[in-house]
């Protein structure tokens, strides 16, 4: 017993000594952001140092309270972005401000504040649905947390288990079903309140019943927040404010859905493509 003690805490240590590849400033500044405009000027970005790049000169404006798509074929950028603007990796060229305030100048812990992210994939914890819906505001009540749970569509099942909001939901949420998830998620980022939200495919994998209470959800929570879809299945976007199509880290179509379709160019392929059922 000692010794498997021992070697687990040598791989903690090992991991705790890793150097950070991303660092706060030294003297970062407080935090200005509060509306949402997003703004990312000529950035160039690469994963590792020779290879190519996956942004190049990249510009695009969000203004405060828009719903932009982001859409094109695997490898064109788009989860990439989602990756700067969390600052999961930092630009090489160019900067990206928020409310006018370049996001290497904050920590990485208050900028994140400012951020909603749901993700295809949802990370729940080992703990009960409160305390995993409560991970996006520690200082919730419990009548928060219910008022987010009821706005995400979860209140429903989770009042179905005996245990209710006190339920352990398994390692990674495996009690619960990939529906049951995303509304979990969409009920911690209501929670949050942030400005911005991100969400990254968070409808591909789910049935035709969960995805018609979740995109009700993301309705809700979209709702007077700038919001960056990333999705593949354009039939989730096509209500949006604007449809930004990329490829190869560039812009190559920009509009609303009616007018990329009048355009008949790549988004209208797409389009056909997936409506004849080709593709999904």
């Amino acid at each position: 017993k000692v010794s498997k003690s021992l070697a687990d805490a040598s791989e903690l240590v090992e991991i705790f000594e890793t150097p950070l590849d991303i660092k706060d400033s030294a003297n970062p500044e407080p935090l200005r952001i509060s509306n949402g405009l997003i703004s990312m000027d000529n950035v160039s970005f690469q994963y590792q140092k020779d290879s190519n790049d996956v942004l190049t000169d990249f510009t695009l404006q969000i203004p405060v309270g828009q719903h932009v798509g982001l859409v094109g074929h695997s490898g064109a950028g788009k989860s990439t972005i989602t990756k700067l603007l969390l600052r999961f990796a930092d630009v090489q060229q160019g900067s990206i401000s928020i409310d006018g305030q370049n996001i290497q100048a904050v920590t990485q812990d208050d900028l994140r504040s400012k951020i909603a992210y749901v993700p295809q994939d949802p990370i729940l914890f080992h703990r009960s649905l409160r305390e995993n819906i409560a991970y996006g505001n520690p200082n919730a009540t419990e009548e928060d947390v219910i008022t987010a749970s009821k706005k995400a569509h979860a209140h429903e099942f989770i009042s179905g288990f005996p245990q209710g909001y006190d339920t352990l939901v398994g390692e990674r949420g495996i009690k619960l079903s990939g529906g049951e998830r995303q509304r979990v998620a969409i009920a911690r980022a209501m929670l949050k309140n942030a400005p911005i939200l991100i969400l990254d495919e968070a409808t591909s994998s789910l049935d035709s019943t969960s995805e018609h209470y979740i995109q009700e959800a993301l309705r809700e929570l979209m709702h007077g927040r700038t919001t960056l879809v990333i999705a593949h299945r354009l039939s989730t976007i096509q209500h949006l404010d604007r449809i930004v199509v990329m490829e190869k880290g560039m812009i190559i179509e920009d509009g609303t859905h009616a007018e990329l379709i009048e355009k008949q160019g790549t988004y209208h392929e797409c389009w056909t493509h997936q409506t004849a059922g080709f593709i999904e």
